[in-house]
Formats: C-alpha cells, sequence, structure tokens
C-alpha cells in the first residue's frame, strides 16, 4: 500500500533571527499545509536544511513534526545520511517517534558503488520497520540509483517501497518503472515535471512547490488522477515560470524568499545558503505575482 498518493510538502525548516529553529511558526506552516490539502509532510529533506541541522535539532524537529500532525496526513521523516550508521540511528528514532515513512537520500559527498547502494540501503531497511522511499537526486549527491539497481533493492527489501526521482532524466524514470514494476512506487522529485512521471505510473510528488501552492499543487495531481487532465496540464504549464523562479538559485533559498514574501515569516537561511541575489528576487515576485501569489 502507498504511503500517499498525491501532492506531498517537503516543507522548509523556519528559523528565529538567532537561527534557533522556530518550532511555532514550522506548527504554523504545518496547519497551513494540512488546512489546504497537502497529502504528507516530508520533514527534514533537502528544503529543510537537514544538512545544517545537529543532530539532536533533526531528531526534534521530526519528534515535533509528528506530534504536530497528530496523525492527520502521512509524516515522511527525511534520515538519510551519507554515514549508513548515522542514517540508521536517525531512522529509528523517527520510527520509535511515530513517523509513518522515511526518505533516505543517497550518500552524499563520499558517494558510493551501485553495490555499496545497494548495501547502504538494505543496512537500513533491516534496522526499521518503516515503509522507505528512495530520494535519487544526482545534481546534489554525484551519486546516482541506476534503475538496475533501484529495482535490485526494492525486490530485496519489502519495506523499500519507493524512489523519489529528482533526476531530471524521463528516460531513467521509465526504465525504473519498467524493471521495477509493482516493487517500487514512484514519486516526482522535480515540480516541472510531475505530469510526465505521472504519465509513467507515478502517485504523486514531493514538492518545493507545495510550500506555497498547495491546494494547487495537491489538485493538479488529483485531476490528472481523475481522468481530467486537460485541467492538470493547464496549471503544470501555467506554473512553469514560478517553478523555474523557485530553483533559479539553489533550493531552497528562493522557496524561503518567496514564504518570507507573503508574510509568512519563517526567517533567514542557515549557511552556506545566502539571501538571494535581488535580480532574481525580482524574477521570483514577478512570477509569484502572475500566480496571484502577491498583489
Amino acid at each position: 500500500m502507498a504511503i500517499f498518493k498525491g501532492a506531498g510538502v517537503a516543507i522548509v525548516t523556519p528559523f528565529k533571527d538567532n537561527y534557533e529553529v522556530n518550532f511555532e511558526k514550522l506548527g504554523e506552516l504545518i496547519d497551513f499545509q494540512i488546512n489546504n490539502q497537502t497529502d504528507a509532510i516530508i520533514i527534514c529533506g533537502t528544503t529543510g536544511e537537514s544538512a545544517t541541522l545537529s543532530i539532536e535539532e533533526h531528531k526534534e524537529v521530526i519528534r515535533y513534526c509528528i506530534k504536530r500532525v497528530a496523525g492527520r496526513v502521512p509524516v515522511i521523516a527525511g534520515t538519510g545520511s551519507n554515514c549508513t550508521e548515522t542514517a540508521i540511528e536517525l531512522s529509528r528514532d523517527a520510527e520509535k517517534d511515530g513517523a509513518d515513512g522515511l526518505l533516505v537520500v543517497t550518500p552524499y559527498y563520499n558517494k558510493a558503488t551501485q553495490k555499496g547502494l545497494v548495501e547502504h540501503y538494505t543496512m537500513i531497511a533491516e534496522s526499521v520497520e518503516l515503509p522507505i522511499i528512495m530520494y535519487n537526486v544526482p545534481s546534489r549527491t554525484g551519486c546516482n540509483i541506476l534503475p538496475a539497481t533501484a529495482a535490485e533493492i526494492a525486490k530485496k527489501n519489502k519495506n523499500i517501497v519507493a524512489i523519489k526521482d529528482a533526476v531530471g532524466n524521463l528516460a531513467q524514470t521509465a526504465q525504473t518503472a519498467n524493471l521495477a514494476g509493482t516493487d517500487l512506487d514512484i514519486y516526482s522529485g522535480n515540480d516541472d515535471e510531475v505530469l510526465p512521471s505521472l504519465s509513467l505510473g507515478g502517485l504523486g510528488v514531493i514538492s518545493v512547490l507545495s510550500n506555497i501552492m498547495p491546494k494547487e499543487t495537491h489538485d493538479m495531481v488529483m485531476n490528472y488522477m481523475s481522468g481530467n487532465v486537460e485541467a492538470a496540464r493547464e496549471f503544470q504549464l501555467k506554473a512553469i515560470p514560478l517553478i523555474n523562479a523557485l530553483f533559479c538559485e539553489v533550493n531552497p533559498i528562493p522557496v524561503k524568499t518567496a514564504l518570507n514574501l507573503m508574510g509568512m515569516n519563517v526567517g533567514p537561511l542557515r549557511r552556506p545558503m545566502s539571501p538571494m541575489e535581488p535580480q532574481n528576487v525580482e524574477r521570483l515576485k514577478k512570477a509569484m505575482a502572475d500566480m496571484g501569489l502577491l498583489n
């Protein structure tokens, strides 16, 4: 059974001006998402600046999210690391705290061979009972789960049930779907490829765009799934300039800027993320205005 279908938000982690985690604001963001029909909360992913959180902060943010959501939608905890033992520790803690699933990114920086990826994911899967979504984003990690490897991992580990595909190569997506079959659900990891992914059998998207347009992103997926392809396509194409603006600098710089422009007050970015360049802020403002997000 799928962890979720639809649009799950890769939610930002708000900070206070002193760079401490702003839990009160995180609670507001979670409620905003659920009230606008987000289908799942993905906490402590790339968009949540997990790389800048200490281990204790990471665990505390996941724990808080689970309590705040209180079963209203699935909570998928980002527990990946380039150290297998650290990923196991984070995964076990998230399971103990009541997460509904795990999002586990490929090892970054030190990377891994394809054999190493099989061993890495198998060790994590054997340490927990929760369903796991592998996260394949080579542009950030330098490590690519090839289709045959994804299929092997899924067939070997029954609780590895899905892949977040942010490769940006639909031919690879199709090959993964072909080789893995029903062993592996596919979620788009790219907001500009949601409909193509759905057309290949995908179940939805783990979305950055959902931070600022949760209901519309949910509706796009559900329209496609219910057969209203034209409405889904209309939104996907209309949103392309905004999606491009959200990725004109390294994620999550633009999306946190966008939330602040909307008055959501999610605070600053932790270094090494830096404030958005002025010309890109103007580009983002225009794209947001065109989508009715700013006056």
